[in-house]
């Protein structure tokens, strides 16, 4: 029987991510609610989300294919480090 997308390591990590990025966001500021804390949180479940779909493809080759373009991680990556530097920004005025 084929592996479940619930075994695969990089699944969890990344449902752990999602636990830990909703915890983060919840300490940005209040006015971020429906801008960065939304799209941050939306990437970070994508991953985990784009891990499953991928497992569901027809061949190895497509879910690997799948992973390797999914962009979510990148776009979660983006957004925490634009946070990060309006944090800094701002303790340094």
């Amino acid at each position: 029987m084929a592996e479940s997308y619930r075994d695969n390591v990089a699944w969890q990590k990344s449902m752990a991510l999602v636990t830990e990025v909703y915890r983060v966001a919840g300490d940005f500021p209040r006015r971020e609610m429906y801008g960065l804390t939304r799209q941050v949180r939306e990437a970070a479940v994508s991953v985990p989300s784009n891990i499953a779909e991928g497992k569901g493809r027809q061949t190895k080759k497509d879910y690997l294919q799948f992973l390797i373009s999914s962009s979510s991680m990148k776009a979660l990556s983006t957004r925490l480090s634009n946070r990060l530097q309006k944090r800094v920004a701002c303790s340094t005025v």
